[in-house]
């Protein structure tokens, strides 16, 4: 079982930054990959980056530029930095963790509001 705890979320002005952390503990595979997702009122959750425990991500295409995702595999501890942000970055933030070896696994948060307005 894993446990994720998230913090650092908030309200903030568009054009500001904000920055996420996802703690995970329990039982934590060393292949996996850790990842952000955001879900904004009226629409499905998204992948908004992804990170796997050789340090590569991968980022939605609205992000990419602005967000940055890092992990610390000593601490087993995600990061989502944002900068430049807008009101359509709004939406809840749900840290995720998957494995698909030697079993699969898919937990979550259970999410963080970012708010982006003036």
């Amino acid at each position: 079982q894993v446990q994720l705890v998230e913090s650092g979320g908030g309200v903030v002005q568009p054009g500001g930054s904000l920055g996420l952390s996802c703690a995970a503990s329990g039982s934590i595979f060393r292949l996996n990959v850790m990842a952000w997702y955001r879900q904004a009122p009226g629409k499905q959750r998204e992948v908004v980056a992804t990170i796997d425990s050789g340090g590569r991500t991968n980022y939605a295409d609205s992000v990419k530029g602005r967000f940055n995702i890092a992990r610390d595999n000593a601490k087993n501890t995600v990061y989502l930095q944002m900068s430049s942000l807008n009101p359509e970055d709004t939406a809840v933030y749900y840290c995720n963790y998957q494995t698909t070896w030697p079993l699969k696994y898919d937990y979550w948060g259970q999410g963080t509001q970012v708010t982006v307005s003036s």
